[in-house]
């Protein structure tokens, strides 16, 4: 099985178990995010940095492309550390 695979399903069953199934993931989005936080501030930003992302989408501060976006661009600002 492929780990895309894997992580698909990984989703799918979280999601059910959330009790939120049926919502639309951008897979590649939520990656790509993860690494431009942990390559552009510090590993431990890419948690926290989707979970934000996430939130603010939940709250409806815009789509979740918009707001992985702004947080790709803050994280690229930031001097390498």
């Amino acid at each position: 099985m492929s780990d895309d695979t894997d992580l698909t399903r990984w989703t799918a069953d979280l999601m059910d178990a959330l009790g939120i199934s049926g919502t639309v993931v951008d897979i590649p989005l939520v990656l790509d995010l993860a690494r431009d936080a942990a390559h552009g501030i510090a590993r431990p930003a890419a948690p926290v940095t989707t979970f934000l992302v996430g939130y603010a989408v939940g709250l409806g501060r815009g789509s979740a492309a918009e707001l992985a976006a702004i947080a790709s661009a803050l994280a690229a600002t930031r001097p390498a550390s």
